[in-house]
C-alpha cells in the first residue's frame, strides 16, 4: 500500500528556489522545521520543536478498493501560524510518463485528455536539480469547470495506473513535480496563495483539516476510476434506493409552469412507471422572467392562484413525488432583495455581481432564516419530496471576509454544504438533486450530500451519449440523472437515440410527453420497461469499456461503446454518429469481443447513423 505524505508552507519561510516560486511550494524551508518522520500503519506524522504537527492518514477504504488520505494541521505553539500552501495529499516516486486529466465545461463535461510527459516537457533536469512542475485546477465556486479533481498517473511499460479524486466544494489544485529522475511527485489539495489567493491563520490550539483525497491502483483507467467512484458514499434519500425515474418539466414549459400544464402532465404520466415529477424554474414572482427574479421565493399567483400545495397534492395523487426547484444561493437583479446590500458576498467593499446576479452570504444568521422560511419550509409545508438545487455561476477568486480570498470562498462553500445537511435533517426523506448549470458541482463533496445530480444542460444536442458516458468515471451512475427531451416531430431513430442515452446513468425524462404519438409512446414504455430490467447493473456494476472514435463532439463520427458488468450480466449501450458502423464492427475494431455474450434482451435499433440500441448480455457458459 502507497502511503500519503504532507507538505505546508508557512508565510515568511524561504521558498525552495531551482526555478519553482510562482509554479509549486512545495520543498520550502517550512519543511525544515519538523524532524524526522514518524510512520506506523497508514500515518505519516511531522512535529517541530515549537509545536507544530502535520499529519497524513492513509486508511483503506470502507465501500471499494482504494485508499482515503486525511491530512491535519495542528498548531500547540504560542504563536499563530499563518498557512499559504497545504496539500490533502503528497505522493512521491510514481513512475509514469502518461497523465489523464477529465476536462469540463458547461455542456461539455467529462472529456478525457491524455498526455505524454514527455511531451508536457516533463522530464527531469540533467543534473536533477531544476523543478518541472505542471500544476492545475480550479478557481472558484463551481469545482468542476476546466477540470475535475481528479488526475491518473501511467506507466505504459508496465501497465499501471494510480489515480486521485479530491473532495472539495471550492478552489483546488493538483501538482505533478518532476525533479529526481526516480518518479514524479503527485500533490493537490486547497488552492494556494499563488493559484487561488488562499492563506489561513492557525492560531494556538487550533487545527485545520485539508479536504479528504482518495486514491487508487489499477491496470486501467476504467479500473481506478471504478474504484475511486465505488468510494464514493453518498447520502440517498431512503425513497431513493430503487434507480427511480424523474421527469422534470424544464423542457416542456421552458420556465412558465402553471398549475394547469402539470397537471396535465401529471395525467399523462400516471401510471406509466415514473417516481418524481419536478416542476423545475418559474414557480415564484408575479412579475416576469424566472431567471431575473432568482430570490425572490413568493409564489406566482397568476400560475398558481391557490399556491403550491395544490400541486403538491396532485403529484401524490397520481402516484408520484412532486419535486420543486431552487437556486437559493442566487439573487437576480429584479428581485426585491437584490438591492440590500447587508447580507449578500462582497469582494473591495461592494456587492460581488455576476452576470445580473448577487450571491447570499450563507454563513450570515439573517440568511440562513431566510432560507429555512422560504426553501425548508416551503418543502415541508406543501408536501414536496424533492428539491433540484441548482447554482448557475462562479464567485471567481473569492470574497471579503476575516481572512484571504481563497479562505472565504471556502468558508462560504462549507456552509452551502451545510444547508444542503440542515434541508436532509429536516426532511430525512427529502430527495436531493445537485444542479450547477448542469455539471459543474459533479465532485465527490457534493455528491455525497445528494440522491441525484443533472449529468449536463447538454439536453437535446448529439453529444449528450457522449457526455453521459464519461461520468462514469467520476460519479456514481446511480447518481447520474441523464435526461431523453422527448419531441412529438422526433422520428423514431432519435427516439432510441435519446432514450438509450439514459441507460448511461439515471433515466430522466422531458419534453412533448402529452403530444407523443401511440407509437413514440409505445417506445417510451418499451424503454422504461428495459432501464427497470437493467437498472441493477447501472446501479451496482462496474463499467470496463468506454470506447468513442470521434474528435468532435458538436459533430461526433464513428460511434461509442459503453460495457458495465454485474455478476454474468452486462450492460451494452451502442450509439452511432455520423459516418458510422454497425455494432459488430466497431466492437471488433476497439479489440472488444462479443461472442462470448448470449443477448437476453434488446431495446433501439442501431441501424443507420444517429441511432441507438441498448442490450442485456450474459456471458456464456464454456458448453454453450
Amino acid at each position: 500500500m502507497r502511503k500519503s505524505k504532507a507538505e505546508i508552507k508557512i508565510v515568511g519561510d524561504e521558498y525552495a528556489g531551482f526555478y519553482s516560486c510562482g509554479l509549486t511550494m512545495t520543498g520550502s524551508s517550512t519543511m525544515r522545521r519538523f524532524g524526522e518522520p514518524v510512520e506506523q500503519e497508514g500515518t505519516y506524522a511531522l512535529s517541530s520543536q515549537d509545536g507544530l504537527e502535520l499529519t497524513a492518514c492513509t486508511t483503506k477504504s470502507p465501500y471499494s478498493d482504494a485508499y482515503e488520505v486525511r491530512t491535519s494541521f495542528e498548531n500547540h505553539s504560542e504563536q499563530p501560524v499563518t498557512l499559504e500552501m497545504m496539500t490533502s495529499f503528497l505522493i512521491p516516486q510514481i513512475r509514469a510518463d502518461r497523465v489523464h486529466r477529465i476536462l469540463s465545461f458547461w455542456s461539455a463535461e467529462g472529456r478525457v485528455k491524455t498526455d505524454d510527459l514527455r511531451e508536457m516537457n516533463m522530464e527531469h533536469a540533467w543534473n536533477h536539480m531544476a523543478f518541472r512542475v505542471e500544476k492545475f485546477g480550479n478557481v472558484g465556486s463551481m469545482p468542476v469547470r476546466k477540470y475535475f479533481p481528479f488526475v491518473a498517473l501511467e506507466d505504459s511499460v508496465t501497465g499501471e495506473f494510480f489515480a486521485v479524486q479530491l473532495y472539495t466544494p471550492a478552489s483546488w489544485q493538483i501538482e505533478i513535480i518532476e525533479r529526481h529522475g526516480d518518479g514524479v511527485t503527485l500533490a493537490g489539495g486547497i488552492a494556494d496563495r499563488d493559484f487561488g489567493a488562499w492563506t489561513k491563520t492557525i492560531r494556538s490550539g487550533e487545527t485545520l483539516e485539508a479536504p479528504k483525497a482518495v486514491f487508487a491502483t489499477g491496470h486501467s483507467l476504467e479500473e481506478v476510476c471504478d474504484k475511486l467512484v465505488k468510494a464514493q458514499h453518498p447520502d440517498i434519500s431512503p425513497v431513493d434506493d430503487h434507480m427511480g425515474i424523474t421527469f422534470n418539466e424544464y423542457c416542456t414549459t421552458w420556465g412558465n409552469p402553471n398549475i394547469d400544464n402539470l397537471k396535465k402532465l401529471a395525467d399523462k404520466l400516471e401510471g406509466r412507471g415514473i417516481q418524481y415529477l419536478v416542476m423545475d424554474s418559474g414557480w415564484y414572482s408575479d412579475c416576469g422572467y424566472w431567471w431575473e427574479y432568482r430570490g425572490d421565493w413568493s409564489i406566482n399567483r397568476n400560475r398558481f392562484p391557490n399556491g403550491l400545495k395544490e400541486l403538491a397534492d396532485y403529484v401524490r395523487s397520481k402516484g408520484m413525488i412532486p419535486g420543486i426547484w431552487f437556486e437559493f444561493e442566487t439573487i437576480g437583479y429584479k428581485a426585491g432583495v437584490f438591492n440590500d446590500p447587508t447580507h449578500v458576498l462582497k469582494k473591495d467593499g461592494v456587492p460581488l455581481t455576476i452576470g445580473g446576479a448577487r450571491f447570499w452570504d450563507m454563513e450570515d444568521p439573517y440568511v440562513e432564516q431566510y432560507l429555512q422560511e422560504n426553501v425548508i419550509d416551503r418543502l415541508k409545508n406543501d408536501g414536496f419530496g424533492y428539491i433540484k438545487v441548482d447554482y448557475n455561476d462562479t464567485l471567481g477568486i473569492g470574497c471579503d471576509g476575516p481572512e484571504s480570498l481563497g479562505e472565504n470562498l471556502r468558508q462560504k462553500m462549507l456552509a452551502t454544504q451545510k444547508f444542503f445537511r440542515k434541508m436532509k435533517e429536516s426532511i430525512p426523506e427529502l430527495v436531493i438533486e445537485n444542479c450547477s448549470s448542469g455539471g459543474h458541482r459533479l465532485e465527490p463533496s457534493f455528491m455525497e450530500l445528494a440522491s441525484q445530480a443533472s449529468f449536463s444542460d447538454a439536453h437535446e444536442i448529439v453529444s449528450l451519449p457522449l457526455i453521459a458516458a464519461n461520468l462514469h468515471r467520476v460519479i456514481r451512475p446511480e447518481q447520474c440523472q441523464i435526461w431523453a427531451v422527448l419531441r412529438a416531430s422526433d422520428t423514431e431513430a432519435r427516439i432510441y437515440y435519446s432514450l438509450c442515452a439514459t441507460l448511461l446513468g439515471r433515466m430522466g425524462l422531458s419534453g412533448d410527453i402529452y403530444d407523443l404519438s401511440e407509437r413514440q409512446s409505445e417506445l417510451l414504455d418499451e424503454a422504461i420497461a428495459f432501464y427497470k430490467e437493467a437498472a441493477p447493473i447501472i446501479k451496482d456494476g462496474s463499467t470496463f469499456v468506454i470506447a468513442a472514435d470521434t474528435l468532435s463532439y458538436n459533430e461526433p463520427t464513428g460511434s461509442q461503446l459503453v460495457l458495465r458488468k454485474l455478476g454474468e450480466r452486462v450492460l451494452c449501450v451502442y450509439h452511432r454518429f455520423a459516418a458510422s458502423k454497425p455494432l459488430s464492427e466497431f466492437a471488433a475494431e476497439q479489440g472488444v469481443d462479443l461472442s462470448g455474450y448470449q443477448t437476453i434482451r434488446t431495446y433501439g435499433s442501431a441501424s443507420c447513423d444517429f441511432s441507438a440500441e441498448t442490450l442485456l448480455l450474459k456471458v456464456k457458459n464454456h458448453n454453450e
